[in-house]
């Protein structure tokens, strides 16, 4: 008895000494510290504003931009997109919560057979096998490793769910853009006929001219290059308009006559020059895409800490009771009866490394997801700065384009004033009509750049996205650890 005891002391010392190991394995990514990305130069010279409201195309003045997002909204087909894999993600999180509660299950089965009488002789004859059953299973999850893979499937919801939102968010500021594009073209449109009726009237005061004996021929195919060019560039115009309009159809979820009943939108008012304080660290709630990335590093934390229990005893209660009967021709008939209960325990002791690869693998989800979340909290950060600083400069080309548009306005009227007192001659105001044309272009491309801007800067600080509560906080500077 003795040598039975030192031998299964002796094998339970092995098996333990050979049980799977999660030594040496870690995560290595630290999410970043918002504190420490500096953007107060950068921002210094901004002053303190609301974060964007939910509604902030309103703010632009034309209702049906209002209309038109509207409408995006309840039917661009690609949102149904993210909204299925939000659902899927749900789902997942069902089974996940499903599968920390006890199971029960039940079974019957009826058969009949014949052995061959090769083997029973007289004996052999027809008879029915039947059973039925039932079952009941309760993992403890002593360490919490169903609970972790529950609330890991409940991140990657939420962040499938925020994905859904920011999907809506990213489909109004391109509905705002293009409708933007739009008015633009419109304006385009408008001084390519001016400069083509310009070019035209100014071919043929040349070919009077040049009809009289005061120029040649040289001044008339001037005219006609400056015709042709016009007339391309007024072809181009309204190309534009197409494209934009084509682009809302889109955009809308419709067919491409839709667009063609959009009317010439109105000159949009673009949002002031301000950001909210504290960016660095409120930027982390009121972005889609961070709180997202945030959630999905929680998720993957999570993992790692599933894949740790894989690692440690498992212990489980089972029962199981029926009713058994052979032979007879009654398929009702179940005379005998049957239980078992008690609880069970299981050990990784030997399986090849998967277990430790199972949960490198989990380390490098995890660095992988902090790595996503350090980018794209450095990606956002810069990018306000980066539509700030853009802004700023287009709002001083403005101020100086729309002082060049004054005077060649002011030169306009004295060519004119100069041609009906006849001291100069028409074309030679049509010459300065080109300059002021030229700069109405001008002008007209940088306040299509600065609402545009706007928008986009709209876009970095979120999008008018509000953050809910139960979101993940800020994270610490250390990663999961496990030994």
């Amino acid at each position: 008895m003795r040598l039975h005891l030192l031998a299964a002391a002796a094998a339970l010392t092995v098996a333990l000494a050979g049980c799977a190991s999660s030594g040496g394995l870690h995560p290595d990514g630290t999410p970043i510290d918002p504190a420490s990305l500096k953007a107060d130069r950068s921002l210094a010279s901004l002053s303190a504003a609301a974060w964007p409201a939910t509604d902030w195309w309103s703010g632009l003045g034309d209702p049906q931009l209002d209309a038109l997002i509207a409408e995006a909204l309840h039917d661009n087909p690609g949102l149904g997109v993210a909204d299925a894999r939000a659902r899927a993600a749900q789902a997942e999180a069902g089974i996940a919560d499903a599968a920390r509660e006890p199971g029960v299950t039940g079974g019957a089965a009826i058969a009949g057979a014949r052995p061959p009488a090769a083997l029973l002789g007289d004996k052999a004859h027809f008879a029915l096998a039947k059973y039925g059953y039932a079952s009941f299973k309760w993992d403890l999850d002593l360490w919490g490793g169903k609970r972790a893979a529950w609330e890991a499937a409940v991140g990657q919801a939420r962040a499938a769910e925020v994905d859904a939102r920011a999907a809506r968010i990213e489909l109004s500021g391109n509905v705002a853009r293009a409708y933007a594009r739009l008015g633009y073209a419109f304006t385009q449109q408008d001084l390519a006929a001016g400069e083509l009726k310009r070019a035209e009237q100014s071919r043929e005061l040349t070919r009077q001219r040049v009809a009289a004996g005061i120029d040649n021929q040289i001044a008339l195919k001037q005219g006609d290059a400056e015709v042709a060019t016009a007339e391309q560039d007024a072809a181009l115009a309204a190309r534009a308009v197409d494209a934009a309009r084509s682009s809302l159809s889109v955009l809308l979820g419709k067919g491409p006559d839709r667009g063609l009943q959009i009317a010439r939108p109105r000159l949009l008012a673009p949002v002031a020059l301000a950001v909210p304080p504290n960016l660095p660290l409120d930027l982390l709630g009121h972005r889609a895409d961070l709180v997202a990335a945030r959630w999905r590093v929680e998720a993957a934390g999570k993992d790692i800490k599933v894949a740790k229990t894989a690692f440690l005893p498992d212990i489980s209660i089972g029962a199981m009771a029926g009713v058994v009967s052979m032979g007879g021709n009654n398929p009702l008939s179940l005379a005998g009866r049957f239980y078992q209960v008690g609880p069970s325990l299981s050990l990784p002791i030997f399986d090849g490394g998967r277990l430790r690869a199972n949960l490198s693998g989990k380390d490098a989800q995890y660095d992988l997801a902090v790595a996503q979340y350090n980018q794209t909290l450095v990606g956002a950060l810069n990018q306000v700065a980066d539509e700030l600083s853009a802004l700023q400069s287009v709002q001083q080309q403005l101020a100086a384009q729309q002082r060049a548009q004054d005077a060649a306005q002011q030169a306009w009227e004295l060519a004119l004033q100069r041609y009906q007192a006849g001291v100069g001659s028409y074309l030679e105001a049509l010459v300065v009509r080109q300059q002021l044309l030229a700069a109405n272009r001008g002008v007209a491309a940088l306040q299509a750049q600065q609402v545009d801007l706007s928008v986009q800067l709209i876009q970095a600080l979120g999008g008018g996205f509000q953050p809910q509560a139960g979101a993940p906080a800020p994270f610490p500077s250390s990663s999961p650890s496990h030994s």
